[in-house]
């Protein structure tokens, strides 16, 4: 029960400075908006449903009969209606909202792969991109602007593809009988990365008119971001961060060594399937959306493990929640400076320094 206090005190802590740091976001830009005004436009959008209808409709034909199917009709009411000008709600609503929400779900899965790979491996140095999906993803995209291809939904599913493929490919390298040796991993990501960065260099050299696109995405950014990209990623990061949450306890077995931790009864070598799974689709889905975001990984755990402790079961969601604050924040720096820039270019002149003081400080140690 201790943990369960402590963990829902920093989540309502955590979640009340991400609302605060949403608000603040939306009201910045070229056009000045109150918070208040926002506020208020945030809460116009909010519908409730009031009733719920059954009813039958046909499909088909399917031969010479119709098919009946359920159909069920749901009532929405809105409960606020403050008078906020239209070109504000328009603003608020449509435009800065989705780059805020896509933000702050690429964070929170970046924050949660981060931790989940630094537990994994134990090493400091671990980020989301250390097996390669970032590496893979960038292909994907790359590849997309430098040869157009008549993929659905074009470059983001080449890079969701491209980093699944790279992440499985490292996985087999690296597995043998059954086992799966975390150094091997390590080193397999290594030389995938070094072989995909190769690649990516080469179709950069044949992007011609597309190669701004493809260095901005290989930058990472939010730019174009839209309530689709919010509503496909945001129920693949929340499904895997309960997964990855599940074995937050097993991960802190891991720690000890995977003799002890198969001692203690964990299934090792099945639980390290699932953790690299996990954390490989989460961050391909994050870097599908908004491009090679760097730090946000490897700064947001070592922050929150100075603050709570190594245990994962409190770690891995004050660390997500975190992230996703993190990177709405570097984002509204990348665009209401004088010239908009891309987020991950923030994320890196934040980040880099700051893990150089906690180097100073030796304060990163070894799990």
């Amino acid at each position: 029960m201790r943990i369960v206090a402590r963990t829902s005190a920093w989540a309502v802590g955590l979640l009340a400075a991400l609302f605060a740091v949403v608000v603040v976001s939306a009201a910045l830009g070229p056009a000045d908006i109150g918070p208040v005004v926002v506020l208020q436009a945030i809460l116009n959008g909010v519908a409730v449903p009031t009733s719920v209808a059954v009813s039958t409709t046909s499909i088909g034909p399917v031969g010479a009969l119709s098919v009946p199917m359920p159909a069920v009709e749901i009532g929405w009411t809105e409960p606020f209606s403050f008078a906020v000008p239209d070109r504000h709600e328009t603003i608020v609503r449509a435009i800065r909202l989705p780059r805020i929400a896509l933000g702050a779900v690429v964070g929170f899965a970046l924050a949660t792969a981060g931790t989940v790979m630094q537990g994994f491996f134990k090493n400091p140095m671990a980020d989301p991109s250390i097996i390669g999906v970032s590496s893979g993803a960038a292909v994907g995209a790359v590849a997309t602007i430098a040869v157009p291809l008549a993929i659905p939904f074009g470059l983001q599913t080449a890079a969701f593809v491209g980093a699944i493929i790279a992440a499985a490919a490292v996985y087999l390298i690296a597995t043998e009988n059954g086992r799966t040796p975390v150094a091997t991993l390590l080193l397999a990501g290594v030389a995938i990365q070094t072989f995909l960065g190769a690649v990516i260099s080469y179709l950069l050299l044949h992007a011609d008119q597309g190669l701004n696109e493809a260095v901005v995405w290989l930058m990472g950014h939010l730019t174009r971001a839209s309530w689709n990209d919010v509503v496909v990623t945001a129920p693949i990061t929340l499904v895997l961060f309960g997964v990855l949450l599940a074995f937050a306890r097993d991960l802190n077995v891991l720690l000890l060594g995977e003799d002890d931790a198969a001692s203690l009864g964990i299934a090792v070598e099945r639980t390290k399937r699932l953790l690299l799974a996990g954390s490989s689709v989460i961050t391909a889905a994050a870097v599908a959306v908004a491009g090679v975001i760097g730090f946000v990984g490897l700064i947001v755990p070592h922050m929150m493990r100075l603050v709570v402790g190594p245990d994962h079961r409190i770690l891995l969601p004050t660390s997500a929640l975190a992230g996703a604050t993190f990177l709405v924040l570097a984002d509204t720096v990348a665009r209401v400076g004088p010239a908009e820039v891309p987020v991950g270019i923030v994320t890196a002149a934040v980040g880099a320094p700051f893990f150089l003081f906690l180097l100073a400080r030796r304060e990163v140690h070894e799990l």
